[in-house]
C-alpha cells in the first residue's frame, strides 16, 4: 500500500452503488476512497491517473465492462492495483471473465457492511477472495471448452507438496489456514505458492486456481 491508508477507486455505473461503498469504506480505519468512475473507459482513466491500491470494479459497465478495464489496467501500468470485481449474481459469465483477465476476486452487491470490509482487508493483505463453490460452478460453465491434454505439462512438474498447497488455494485457504492445515511453517507455505504460480505461469493465486479447474486438476 502507498502511505498508511489503503487508496481505493470505486467503479460502478449506479451512483447509489457508489455512495453507498464510499461511506461504508471511508468509515473504516486505514482505507481511503480516492476515486469513483462510472464507465468502464473512466475507470481505466481514473486508476491510471491516482494509482490506487485496490479497485472495487462492477462487471456491467458502459462503454467498456469490468472485463476489458481490468485487462487494460493490468496491462498498462507497471505496478497495477488489485482489482476485485463486483457483482449482483455470483453465477454471472462475466465474474469468470474477470477472474481469467486478472481480478483478484469477487463480491456481491448485496454482502453487508461486515463482510465488504473484511473482504477488502483480506485483499489487502495480499490473498484472494474466492468462494470454492461458486468458482467450481462457473469453472464448470464457462470455462474454454478447447481441446487439451488430459494432463497438462505444469501439472507434472508439481511436486506433492505443491499440489496439496495448489488444492488448498483451490479450496479458498489462505496461507496461514494452509500452514495449520498441512502442519508447515508460513515461510515454507509462501514458498511453495511462489513455485505454484511460477510453474503454472499464473500472475498470482486466483489465477492459478482457473489454471487448476481448467486443467481438471481440481473441480469435477
Amino acid at each position: 500500500m502507498n502511505g498508511t491508508s489503503l487508496r481505493i477507486v470505486l467503479a460502478d455505473d449506479e451512483r447509489l452503488v457508489r455512495t453507498a461503498l464510499r461511506a461504508i469504506l471511508d468509515a473504516e480505519p486505514g482505507m481511503e476512497v480516492v476515486g469513483e468512475a462510472a464507465t468502464g473507459a473512466e475507470a481505466v482513466s481514473v486508476v491510471r491517473a491516482l494509482r490506487p491500491d485496490l479497485v472495487l470494479m462492477d462487471v456491467r459497465m458502459p462503454e467498456i465492462n469490468g472485463i476489458r478495464a481490468t485487462e487494460q489496467i493490468l496491462g498498462s501500468m507497471p505496478e497495477p492495483p488489485r482489482i476485485m470485481v463486483v457483482t449482483t449474481f455470483e453465477n454471472d459469465s462475466y465474474v469468470y471473465d474477470a477472474l481469467r483477465a486478472g481480478a483478484v476476486g469477487f463480491l456481491l452487491k448485496r454482502t453487508d457492511a461486515d463482510q465488504l470490509v473484511q473482504a477488502v482487508r483480506t485483499v489487502a493483505r495480499g490473498d484472494s477472495l474466492l468462494f470454492p463453490a461458486a468458482v467450481r460452478a462457473l469453472a464448470g460453465q464457462h470455462a474454454p471448452r478447447a481441446a487439451r491434454p488430459a494432463q497438462p505439462a505444469w501439472v507434472t512438474r508439481l511436486t506433492g507438496r505443491e499440489s496439496d498447497v495448489l488444492r488448498a488455494m483451490a479450496a479458498g485457504m489462505t496461507n496461514i489456514e494452509i500452514a495449520e492445515e498441512l502442519g508447515l511453517g508460513p515461510a515454507t507455505v509462501k514458498s511453495h505458492v511462489a513455485a505454484v504460480l511460477a510453474k503454472t505461469g499464473a500472475r498470482d493465486r486466483t489465477q492459478a486456481v482457473i489454471a487448476a479447474y481448467e486443467a481438471g486438476f481440481v473441480g469435477g
